[in-house]
């Protein structure tokens, strides 16, 4: 048995759908198991044991007639037994059709239907802590057979020596580890999904005046530089003493293996905080408005994974709302979260890590 999953697009999207490798594994030890993914999410799943082989897919390649149709017959040459389309948008459906699988498993779409044998309707609702992201991947599997479980936790591995030898590039670069370390996610990956700058600079003195000791690393895209220099500057002095601008890891390896020294982290949800979870590490994230929190609100406790979302507070404000509606407002609904909404939660989630 060959089985391909495919999940095109971002670095959360790409580590979440890696659980479905853990339960084909176990449920067919012998079975082939190939992931087709974007190439620059390749580090939240490469060294994963579940997985035989990593097919890159560059987005150009769509684009281009010539290379998409010479992608197609490397692909109907692998044979697969069943493919599993998480992404199931019209590029990924092309795909999945021409593989000529006997059993292609998507989710329900009026322009993608018919590529598969078998569709599944998103959940609306989670049954258990793992949230939709997670229980509505795992539903794909129950085309193949009723006994998978509903939910899995999404895992990163790494190696001892890589953690170690990022463990010494910190000390070299001035970090205490026997002191707290905490990843800021001080950006999401678009304005739409990045808590205003004043908001987050009032939240990171909050954590400072609270563990004096803090370490704090920031995390952001590249081209976010500048932005993330802003929200520097509108911390309080003390604050500024505590974050080491100069660490940072351009690529995507190198912020895991980071990431991978902290205690916890803090910041927008995003794929940061799920490679945090991934991780093992606790955190406390704070939602887009246009993002539903029952989605991405992964294995949450309220005690080592918390999150914030302006629901929490105001429910009124997104009864019977469409995404675009929630979008159009997007600025007008992130000022309403006010800092002062999570102070409380924010010291407790930190009182409780005893760090």
């Amino acid at each position: 048995m060959k089985i391909l999953i495919i999940q095109q697009k971002m670095i959360g999207d790409v580590l979440t759908s890696s659980i479905l490798f853990e339960a084909l594994r176990k449920k067919y030890p012998n079975a082939e198991l190939h992931y087709l993914i974007y190439p620059h999410t390749k580090p939240v799943v490469e060294n994963n044991p579940f997985i035989d082989k990593l097919i890159e897919y560059k987005p150009e390649t769509g684009r281009n007639p010539l290379k998409f149709l010479k992608f197609l017959s490397f692909i109907r040459n692998e044979s697969y037994s069943i493919i599993i389309d998480i992404y199931s948008k019209i590029s990924s459906g092309i795909i999945t059709y021409f593989a000529g699988a006997p059993r292609r498993l998507g989710f329900d779409k009026n322009y993608t239907r018919l590529f598969y044998t078998k569709t599944f309707s998103y959940k609306e609702n989670p049954q258990t802590s793992a949230g939709l992201a997670i229980e509505n991947r795992m539903q794909l599997l129950k085309g193949l057979d009723q006994s998978f479980p509903i939910a899995l936790r999404p895992k990163i591995f790494i190696s001892p020596k890589e953690k170690e030898t990022f463990r010494k590039k910190l000390k070299k670069q001035g970090i205490d580890i026997d002191q707290p370390v905490i990843m800021c996610g001080v950006l999401g990956s678009s304005t739409t999904k990045s808590y205003p700058k004043a908001y987050m600079a009032f939240l990171l003195d909050k954590i400072v005046k609270q563990i004096p000791e803090a370490q704090i690393l920031f995390n952001y895209l590249p081209m976010q530089n500048a932005e993330a220099k802003k929200i520097y500057n509108l911390c309080s002095p003390q604050t500024q003493s505590r974050i080491f601008l100069d660490i940072y890891e351009n690529s995507l390896k190198g912020f895991i293996l980071n990431a991978a020294n902290c205690d916890l982290y803090f910041g927008n949800e995003g794929g940061a905080a799920n490679i945090m979870k991934a991780l093992g590490i606790p955190g406390f994230s704070i939602h887009s408005p246009i993002v539903k929190k029952n989605y991405w609100a992964i294995y949450e406790d309220n005690v080592k994974q918390v999150s914030i979302h302006l629901e929490d507070f105001e429910p009124h404000l997104f009864k019977n709302n469409t995404p675009r509606f929630s979008k159009l407002k997007n600025d007008r609904l992130y000022q309403k979260l006010n800092p002062e909404l999570m102070e409380l939660k924010l010291s407790e989630f930190l009182k409780n890590l005893n760090i």
